[in-house]
């Protein structure tokens, strides 16, 4: 099983490999793929939707299921916000923070209450769903681009949320490593 799972997320990280698929807008557009296509292509974006659900799945109970549900909410009205044209200055710094805290949470193995860790994935999901918005191809359908990367987000919380279940089980040290991971991937992006 746990072979099978790597092999995914091998395949997962290699599809996210061309940064200039994370932009959408070039070529014929279809709100629903550009949708679902945006958070599986930026790497960024998919390092910080696995990272809430292994969080989650690690904290376990009902985080495993208020994490990505506040997260998807959060992220789904931002993306409203900036497809109206609503401004959030420093969007992509606080899609990079996003990805370090939650690798620090992680390594730390952190388990705050509920609704200090369901707030804390509100707050990053407000500018990954800004930076989703903000990206919508202007030809395409709002309606139709909002469920694509609302299905595509909820796609990569279960991918960390089956790794938490995997790796809590079998190699508990191996998650405080993956947190260690984060961390640096979003070091890395916050570096340029």
């Amino acid at each position: 099983m746990l072979t099978r799972l790597t092999g995914a997320l091998a395949s997962l990280v290699t599809m996210m490999a061309a940064p200039a698929l994370a932009h959408t807008g070039v070529g014929s557009v279809d709100g629903l793929v550009h949708g679902l296509q945006h958070p599986l292509t930026g790497l960024d974006h998919a390092l910080a939707m696995i990272a809430v659900g292994l969080w989650a799945g690690l904290v376990g109970g009902r985080a495993r299921i208020a994490y990505p549900v506040t997260f998807v909410s959060a992220m789904a009205l931002a993306g409203l916000w900036a497809m109206s044209g609503g401004p959030l200055p420093g969007a992509e710094v606080g899609i990079a923070f996003s990805i370090v805290i939650l690798g620090l949470a992680i390594a730390l193995n952190l388990a705050p209450p509920l609704a200090a860790g369901a707030l804390a994935c509100g707050i990053f999901a407000i500018f990954h769903g800004f930076a989703h918005g903000a990206e919508m191809p202007e030809d395409a359908s709002g309606v139709s681009y909002a469920i694509g990367f609302v299905i595509a987000t909820s796609a990569l919380h279960g991918v960390g949320l089956l790794l938490a279940g995997q790796l809590a089980v079998r190699m508990p040290q191996l998650a405080r490593i993956a947190g260690g991971g984060f961390i640096l991937a979003g070091v890395a992006i916050l570096s340029g």
